[in-house]
């Protein structure tokens, strides 16, 4: 396999799960605000700090695969 389709690969699932949390988090978000409108400061925090979260993963997770990359020779 070429180092530049493992490359895209990896980063492709490093992206997925973050972008997977978001819309998890987005979708409940949306649907509690349905039920209850009264609570948007404490959903917002939490949908927020999920988000937060999942990108930081993200970067930390895309920091690691050049790490790997850049050590493994041409």
């Amino acid at each position: 396999m070429s180092r530049n389709i493992a490359l895209v690969l990896i980063f492709s699932l490093c992206i997925m799960g973050p972008i997977a949390v978001i819309i998890a988090s987005a979708f409940a978000s949306i649907s509690a605000l349905g039920r209850n409108p009264s609570a948007t400061p404490k959903i917002f925090t939490a949908m927020v700090i999920a988000m937060v979260f999942a990108v930081a993963i993200a970067v930390i997770a895309m920091l690691i695969v050049f790490q790997l990359f850049s050590k493994s020779g041409t």
